[in-house]
């Protein structure tokens, strides 16, 4: 007599959905820093996989019969974690590849920090609006979209049927051009204005060759900078905002191609 039920292919569903769940989900941004302790992501990870299997229930016969079967299905799904992450990813690296150009026109190009969430040495302007933009995306729930996307990714591309097609790269490939743009659509007022202050200094070392413009112009430059530096919050936010309200359609987009095999 069976007292507690066991049914092997139960364990072999919910390894379905829990493989997609712990790879998928902390290669995305916030989910994968290292700022969430280990214990607390494992913890994540089996309530959601508990939350979502009994709602998907797949088959048994959809796991994998030999150990490279397996390898592939696990690749698979990195891959797709890659792929949500990069739409996301983008516009925190727009945020940091704007935060340098701010800090090298400002003359803080050698000054540089150690990001926690990454590990990397970064200009100290960059990232700092990195942790702004992350606050920014934290408030207006920009971390429940991407756990929207992945509990649609199982309608979507159930596991071990990830496949990237022209059309996912072409998608990746056209999104990804607007780094460097929205970079310095963010830069461009501190751009400007540190533009205007060394055209000044310019002038000033033309008309005032005694004078020592490079001693003057390093202060000048800083104070205008932490000036419109200050402004550049209200866009920041609204690029975030913008970005935020088209992230689900895109998640939504992204999907129905991948799935589309």
């Amino acid at each position: 007599m069976d007292i507690f039920n066991f049914d092997p292919g139960n364990i072999l569903s919910f390894y379905l959905t829990l493989f997609r769940v712990s790879i998928v989900l902390f290669l995305l941004p916030f989910y994968g820093g290292r700022s969430i302790p280990t214990k607390i992501k494992a913890v994540l990870t089996l309530a959601l996989s508990l939350a979502l299997w009994p709602h998907l229930s797949f088959p048994a016969e959809m796991f994998p019969q030999n150990p490279w079967e397996i390898l592939i299905m696990l690749l698979g799904e990195a891959a797709l974690g890659l792929t949500l992450g990069l739409m996301v990813r983008i516009l925190f690296s727009a945020v940091q590849t704007g935060g340098h150009i701010i800090g090298f026109q400002m003359g803080f190009a050698m000054v540089n920090v150690v990001d926690p969430l990454t590990g990397v040495s970064e200009a100290v302007s960059a990232h700092f609006l990195y942790m702004c933009t992350m606050l920014t995306f934290l408030t207006l729930n920009g971390h429940l979209y991407l756990l929207q996307a992945l509990s649609q990714s199982f309608e979507f591309v159930p596991p071990g049927q990830f496949m990237i097609n022209s059309v996912i790269a072409a998608q990746v490939f056209t999104f990804s051009k607007q780094l460097f743009i929205l970079a310095i659509k963010i830069a461009a007022p501190v751009m400007a204005a540190v533009f205007l202050v060394d055209l000044a200094l310019a002038l000033i070392a033309k008309a005032a060759p005694q004078m020592h413009v490079l001693v003057v112009g390093f202060p000048v430059k800083i104070a205008v900078g932490f000036l419109f530096l200050g402004s550049l919050f209200e866009i920041l936010a609204v690029y975030v905002t913008d970005f935020i309200k088209g992230l689900g359609p895109l998640f939504l987009h992204m999907l129905k191609a991948m799935g589309a095999q």
